[in-house]
């Protein structure tokens, strides 16, 4: 017997077709959205959460950057949030903390930190 009858002879008959179970469909659908969670909604809530505390966190002295690229150093920290950010000696703006972008100030930082050790 080759492959193909034995493929044929295990196939339900076409009358019976809609008698079968749908719980392997729903086994199947649940296991999707599981790795879509796994893979994609999670990593997301996490890095959210390490930039929530990054920015809560941030003290005058830091050396950061902004999400349009702007490079500075914390000034001064207000209370409504938002930072002053000394870009050159003697310049300053005023820039929102949700503005600071973890992901380039630590790779602006990876130098700094190599160096101390």
């Amino acid at each position: 017997m080759n492959l193909l009858n034995t493929v044929l002879l295990m196939a339900p008959p076409s009358g019976q077709a809609g008698d079968q179970s749908p719980l392997p469909t729903f086994l199947m659908m649940g296991a999707i959205i599981l790795v879509f969670w796994l893979f994609m909604i999670r990593p997301q809530a996490k890095k959210a959460k390490d930039q929530k505390k990054y920015i809560e966190n941030m003290q005058k002295g830091d050396r950061v950057v902004t999400i349009a690229g702007i490079h500075g150093k914390i000034n001064k920290v207000n209370d409504d949030g938002t930072i002053d950010l000394e870009t050159s000696p003697g310049s300053y703006i005023k820039i929102e903390k949700s503005a600071i972008s973890l992901e380039w100030t630590q790779n602006i930082n990876k130098p700094a930190a190599a160096e101390k050790k």
